[in-house]
């Protein structure tokens, strides 16, 4: 990985599509939390906009391979303090990409 980056980790509490999901984000940077992705063999489709979702399945592994496990509103609070958070209005304005 480049530099010092802050993969966070929140727990798997959102069920969707039959799986139960959470979230990772880094406090730092876009660019090195995609390389942590691929490194861990998540899809680019489950980037979305500021985070990856990420199935229970994959969470002990992320874990293993340096994320840190924190709770919901810490992940929140420091992806808002990084300046990476996109807002519910960025989203509502902006197609995925």
């Amino acid at each position: 990985m480049l530099g010092q980056v802050t993969v966070l980790i929140d727990p798997p509490l959102w069920p969707r599509h039959g799986r139960v999901w959470g979230h990772m984000v880094s406090d730092q940077s876009l660019e090195e939390l995609h390389e942590f992705a691929r490194a861990a063999g998540l899809p680019a489709r489950a980037f979305d906009r500021d985070h990856y979702d990420v199935p229970q399945d994959m969470h002990a592994d992320l874990i293993a391979r340096g994320a840190v496990l924190v709770d919901g509103r810490e992940l929140v609070r420091r992806l808002r303090a990084s300046g990476l958070r996109v807002t519910s209005a960025q989203r509502r304005a902006a197609p995925p990409r």
